[in-house]
Parts: structure tokens; sequence; C-alpha cells
């Protein structure tokens, strides 16, 4: 499998960022679409690589509707796209309600894609499937939040889901910005996949300092052994640095490209 770094927070070579994050999979014969940022920076980024999603990408998948992870799907249509939803809701910052949703209406999304919404899992290939919603089930993760909804009820995030792929026996975990929980998503992946062994993780682990989620993350990727331990997007750098201690992670930038095998 082939990850195509489109969109992150951090810049490499003569690519563009911005605060979001858009993927590019390739596996089982498919190239697969993760988020879309909130700008066309991914479209910019990928045509530089040779790359035209309008032409070569079917599928798309959206991580949660979070404007810097589905602000982007303005610039495409007449594509699949995979969701939970609840990804369209109104959704705003608790400190000011600023709005923190998708600027595109669930109406107008319906009518610019053939739109999969699911709770459920989803295999979207023989060997990558979409999670739909995370079970919540660690004590570490997910407890408090800094959103609400109009009405000021609290947002937990619940449409917050992530990729998982199989390549040769193992996992690899793909988050758009784990707010249900990095180690909640590999869990959970296990159980739909059936399978145990994580090789890598990679995107947003929503980790903003050494505190004990963070210091939790560190110690479950640890026991299980995770090869390679890449996060991204929302990981801040007092976090990421924890994670570059423990597990020399590269950081993660625009046009990056790696590939699991």
């Amino acid at each position: 499998m082939k990850l195509t770094v489109l969109t992150d927070n951090t810049a490499g070579g003569r690519f563009q960022a911005e605060h979001g994050l858009s993927y590019l999979l390739e596996t089982d014969g498919e190239k697969i679409l993760l988020d879309t940022g909130h700008s066309d920076v991914f479209l910019k980024n990928a045509r530089k690589m040779g790359i035209d999603i309008q032409q070569e990408v079917l599928k798309i998948v959206l991580s949660h509707g979070h404007w810097d992870h589905g602000n982007g799907l303005k610039f495409l249509r007449d594509k699949t796209l995979i969701t939970h939803p609840g990804s369209f809701r109104s959704r705003f910052r608790k400190r000011d309600h600023s709005p923190v949703g998708i600027e595109t209406s669930g109406e107008e999304i319906a009518l610019r894609f053939h739109l999969t919404l699911s709770e459920k899992p989803v295999k979207i290939t023989d060997n990558l499937w979409f999670l739909g919603e995370i079970p919540r089930e660690n004590l570490f993760e997910s407890q408090a939040t800094a959103f609400e909804f109009t009405d000021h009820s609290e947002d937990f995030v619940s449409d917050d889901s992530a990729l998982a792929a199989v390549v040769n026996n193992q996992l690899v975990i793909i988050s758009g910005c784990a707010h249900s929980g990095i180690c909640n998503i590999c869990e959970y992946a296990k159980k739909v996949t059936g399978i145990s062994t994580i090789k890598a993780v990679i995107g947003g682990f929503h980790l903003k300092e050494p505190n004990e989620q963070t210091l939790q993350t560190i110690r479950y990727l640890k026991e299980n052994k995770v090869e390679q331990v890449l996060p991204a997007h929302c990981t801040e750098l007092p976090a990421l640095f924890l994670f570059h201690k423990e597990f020399n992670s590269k950081q993660v930038k625009t046009g990056m490209k790696l590939e699991f095998a």
C-alpha cells in the first residue's frame, strides 16, 4: 500500500501546507482519498506530483465533519463519498461558539456526491476498511471536548473515524484527527479486521502536551510493538517531541510518499 501526503500542517520541499489533512492511498488497484483539507491545496500538491485527483480518484473518505478535513470537498463532485451520518452537523468551539463544521451543507453534499453514510464499518476494497463510529472503551481518551452543538450541548465528535488497511497480514491505521482516541481506533481496527498486529499508525493523534493521555498512548503503542508511529496534523510539538524520543518518529510533511509492504 502506498500513501501520499497531499495536505498536512508542515510543508515539504516545494509543496504547500495548511492546517488540515488529505492523504491519497493506493491499494488493491484503487486510489482512495482520505479527507480534503480546507482549501484546494491538496489538488495543487497532487498536480505537482502528476496526480489528477478529478480523473484518478473515484472514492473519498471523510474522517469526520470538521472544516480542516472537509472544506476541500467543494472542489470535487460526482464521486463516492463515505462518511459517518453525523459528519454534516453544525458544530462550534466552546470558547467562543465559532464554527468548526464543514461549510458545505449536507443537502448540497448529497447533490454533489454519491453518499455512503454509515455508523458501521464499510469494506472499501479487499484490504481497506472505513471503521465507522469508534467505540470509546478506555478511560484516558475522549474524556472531555472543546466542541459543542448549536444548542450548546457537548459535541464529542462521535462521527470521528479512521481507515484500517491490511498489509501482509498486519494493520496500517490511518487517522484523520483521532477525536475518538488513537488507541480506541487501533483496538476497534483489530476487532473489525480480525488482525491483531499493528505495523504502522499515521495521521492526526489530537494530542497536545505530555499529559497522561499522551503517556498512556505511548505505552499502548509500545506494548503493541508498533513498528512505525507517524503522528501528524493536530498533534502539537510537546507531544511530537515525546513520540520522536520514544519511536524516532519522522515528521510528516506535504509531498511525502510512504510505502507499506
